[in-house]
């Protein structure tokens, strides 16, 4: 099936009549686009390979990780990945970065301790990232490996474990800087870790003890914040952590509010089922500096399917748009789907993501505040109600042809040439 494109007389056409009736709400069209255009989404390049990484090509996803489906087509290696990165950039409007984690290392074939990483080791990322303009962020890599298979690292009750997490993570760090120094542009640094345990513990404090040493201990060399940025990110449960996990949503807001400048990552497939991210946002403000956005779809007890324009997801853009707090957000994506086309699963969700934010920024958010503090509370749902049928998707369409990116669907006719003439030659 081939999808077909708007002329650019009717996307112009259409827009004229949606800027005129957001125009009559007091909204601008013209500096909401604006403003979506400064946003870079960073994109995470494990769904392009299902979280393989070039460490050990083939290994089995261990510590809380699994990837399900076998769509063909998947990235073999780094040139691969980059390649199809780049036609997900191509097919987004706007500049993105990517989300990079320790595993996707190139090493020439040597084996490199992840505690012995360093910043040249991602040298043909870094070559690539400058030619397409792109920012990059950081992951240490804490799972699939020997020394996590009992389900601890950082807070491991063997120091030589520990201590071998610790000096990962600092190396992370520093290639964090690297990134930035050379790219213009802060890389945030996050930390995730699987650690925690299947059956219920009798002692939970002593592994929150120790996880909270390993982090001072990795947190304690000073880098520059134009350079590198911080950030913890909390699990409620993981494959293998079902009844505890260390790194809890109440340990990190603890740890990042007692550590100025430590960004908390709020990941939407991490929480219980009944828990919204969208709700947490603004309390979590209130008392940290930057919050790191992972846009993720949970599913029952399944953290990353592919981000869709759902009701939490345009809730979450609304809150940073709402409350002023999009200079203080970093976003990213967070899934990995091998059961569909890799690259149309990137490009669906990153997509999303920015009709969201663009759906956020066409509110009279203004208009509602005002409606709420004079408690006409009857017009403020009206409204709220009237904003669902307004013209958002004749915005969305200009900005992608000003942006010169497919317009509507079209975007997988790419993906399907894509597919046809470079994805089918990597079956086995």
């Amino acid at each position: 099936m081939t999808f077909t494109t708007p002329t650019p007389p009717q996307i112009e056409a259409a827009y004229a009549v949606a800027r005129e009736r957001y125009a009559a709400l007091g909204v601008d069209t013209e500096a909401a686009m604006a403003t979506l255009a400064a946003v870079s989404i960073s994109l995470h390049c494990w769904q392009g390979d299902d979280v393989g990484g070039f460490e050990n090509p083939g290994a089995p996803l261990e510590g809380g990780i699994a990837a399900t489906g076998n769509y063909p087509g998947k990235a073999r290696n780094a040139d691969e990945l980059r390649s199809d990165l780049d036609l997900v950039y191509r097919l987004l409007p706007g500049r993105h970065r990517l989300n990079l984690h320790a595993i996707y290392a190139e090493t020439g074939g040597a084996k490199v301790g992840r505690d012995e990483l360093r910043p040249e080791h991602f040298a043909a990322w870094l070559d690539w990232a400058k030619a397409g303009g792109h920012g990059i962020d950081f992951n240490p890599t804490c799972f699939s490996h020997p020394l996590a298979a009992d389900g601890l690292t950082l807070a491991h009750p063997d120091p030589a474990i520990r201590r071998f997490w610790i000096d990962h993570c600092i190396a992370c760090r520093r290639i964090g800087a690297h990134f930035g120094r050379a790219l213009g542009t802060p890389c945030i640094t996050n930390i995730w870790i699987p650690d925690g345990m299947k059956d219920t513990p009798v002692d939970r404090l002593g592994p929150r003890q120790r996880l909270r040493e390993s982090l001072d201990t990795i947190l304690a060399e000073p880098l520059d914040p134009a350079h590198n940025c911080d950030a913890v990110e909390a699990k409620l449960f993981g494959i293998g952590s079902e009844s505890y996990v260390v790194g809890s949503h109440e340990f990190y807001l603890g740890y990042a509010i007692n550590r100025p400048g430590l960004i908390l990552c709020l990941d939407t497939g991490h929480f219980h089922p009944t828990e919204l991210v969208s709700d947490k946002i603004s309390s979590v403000l209130l008392y940290v500096r930057d919050i790191l956005l992972h846009v993720s779809r949970g599913v029952r007890w399944d953290s990353d399917h592919v981000v869709t324009l759902s009701d939490e997801t345009q809730a979450i853009m609304q809150e940073v748009v709402r409350g002023g707090f999009l200079p203080r957000t970093h976003i990213g994506l967070d899934f990995f789907d091998a059961s569909i086309n890799r690259i149309a699963a990137w490009t669906i969700g990153a997509r999303n993501a920015l009709r969201a934010l663009l759906l956020a920024l066409l509110e009279p958010t203004d208009r509602l505040r005002e409606l709420e503090l004079i408690g006409d509370t009857t017009a403020r749902l009206a409204l709220l109600e009237e904003l669902k049928g307004m013209p958002w998707g004749a915005v969305w369409d200009v900005y992608c042809y000003r942006h010169d990116v497919p317009v509507g669907a079209s975007f997988l006719n790419e993906v399907r040439r894509y597919e046809a003439d470079v994805l089918a030659a990597r079956r086995p």
